[in-house]
């Protein structure tokens, strides 16, 4: 007996082998994280339902000491899960700004959530509101806006508002209750709960509920998939491909011109041409705002002197685009130019000798060693670059904010936009107002084609035949 609780024993002690084991290490502390979030915010929105002057980060204050009861119990079930809790602050932060961020960002997709559809108390149709002695009926002083009867003030789906919800302030109107109808009559809303002794309601509103429109987002994306989806997908993989090709080209070619050890002064070179990576971009790209404007930029000044009329560098569709690529060109080269220097560095030198010695030209030497020695090094380099520049989000804002604007476009996808800034100016500067559920709906789009192209990136650099190897 005593043999069998030391074996018992000793099998609670020891961790599960294996890739199974890790999973099921890492699914233990995922359901004691997801459990601990779930707990806390069930709590907090009990307390907050009380007191609706609780503060948001309660639910942060409850969360914390229930996941540390849940792990020390987690202790006692598993032994073995101890040696896994490093892992615990990892898993917290990819659940937090990975996962979260994903599910909300599919969820919102299928919803009609934008600035006017927030969640919130509609203030424009906020009136004066009496509550009853038993704290269950609200009665609204008049209607306010263009509607008829209560229902349509307070955009009830269903005649009698039942289930539907009415936002009640206090006289700060700082933090509104959200209340529950249970029914409509008249002027007269009757609530499912009472309201807490501690909230002194003052006014009423209806709420801008955030509600599932299915394929709605979607549908508006790809119903005018000529006019903006499409154009903006193309001019993104052109950007993409042009700023690796120029970069490329020109990393390369200074950096076989530089790392030629016959070259005097090549360190005050290099250093001179490694400024423009070093420089921040955003102070870069600024300058380069000042420097391709139209009337006072000093390239059109000197493009003056010279008798050649002012380039519409940054309001011209075409002019706007070419300025992307060349400022683009004038932040990559250097990190180009640095990959070619090292990598040069790994050539043998008795392969040029003894090419030299065969009677190979410099330039031979170049086509025939340096070139293909450089393709493995240069490979993985090259598809990273398309990749991060499919997503470069920065040139574009804070060169041209995505525009000139386009005519039969909206004001959200402009001449120079990529699908990255397409969806945030949708989010953030749509016409009328934030759209975050037709933002989230091209986010997914994004993702999906990003994915698509990184699976043809990987297949044409051989990852996959290497990871079967």
């Amino acid at each position: 007996m005593t043999a069998l609780s030391a074996a018992q024993t000793a099998k609670r002690l020891t961790p599960p082998q294996g890739t199974s084991g890790v999973f099921f290490a890492v699914a233990i502390l995922a359901v004691i994280i997801g459990g601990a979030s779930l707990i806390g915010w069930l709590i907090s929105g009990l307390v907050s339902a009380a007191f609706p002057a609780a503060p948001p980060y309660l639910i942060l204050l409850i969360t914390l000491p229930v996941m540390v009861v849940l792990l020390l119990l987690g202790v006692r079930l598993f032994p073995w899960i101890v040696s896994w809790y490093y892992l615990v602050p990892a898993l917290v932060f990819l659940i937090a700004f990975t996962i979260l961020p994903i599910v909300m960002t599919v969820n919102y997709a299928f919803t009609n959530y934008s600035g006017v559809n927030s969640g919130y108390g509609d203030v424009g149709v906020k009136t004066n509101v009496k509550l009853s002695s038993d704290r269950r009926s609200v009665t609204f002083a008049q209607l306010s806006g263009p509607a008829d009867d209560l229902p349509t003030m307070l955009a009830c789906a269903k005649p009698d508002c039942a289930g539907e919800t009415v936002v009640l302030y206090d006289a700060d109107g700082a933090v509104p209750l959200f209340a529950r109808i249970q029914s409509v009559k008249g002027l007269t809303v009757t609530l499912a709960t009472p309201v807490a002794d501690s909230f002194k309601v003052t006014d009423g509103s209806r709420l801008n509920a955030i509600r599932r429109v299915g394929l709605a987002n979607f549908r508006e994306i790809f119903g005018r998939a000529s006019e903006e989806l499409l154009p903006v997908f193309v001019w993104t993989v052109i950007f993409a491909f042009s700023t690796v090709v120029l970069n490329a080209l020109a990393g390369l070619l200074l950096g076989i011109l530089l790392y030629n050890k016959r070259l005097k002064g090549r360190n005050i070179y290099r250093t001179l041409l490694f400024l423009p990576w070093a420089i921040p971009t955003v102070i870069t790209i600024q300058m380069w705002v000042a420097l391709l404007n139209q009337q006072f930029g000093v390239v059109n000044k000197t493009l003056g002197l010279l008798g050649i009329s002012a380039v519409p560098w940054l309001t011209d569709p075409l002019w706007a685009k070419i300025s992307v690529l060349l400022v683009n060109l004038w932040l990559g080269f250097p990190y180009m130019m640095t990959a070619t220097i090292s990598a040069l560095s790994t050539i043998s030198d008795d392969l040029y000798e003894a090419a030299s010695i065969d009677g190979a030209s410099r330039w031979q030497q170049i086509v025939n060693i340096t070139l293909p020695l450089l393709r493995n090094s240069f490979t993985p380099i090259l598809l990273s670059g398309f990749a991060f520049n499919f997503n470069n989000f920065g040139v574009i804002y804070l060169l041209t904010q995505g525009g000139p604007s386009v005519a039969g476009r909206t004001s959200t996808a402009g001449a120079t936009d990529i699908l990255l800034s397409w969806g945030y100016n949708t989010a953030f500067a749509a016409s009328g107002g934030q759209n975050y559920a037709l933002a989230s709906a091209i986010a997914l789009i994004v993702f999906f084609l990003t994915l698509a192209i990184s699976l043809v990136n990987f297949r044409a650099a051989g990852v996959f035949e290497e990871a079967q190897r």
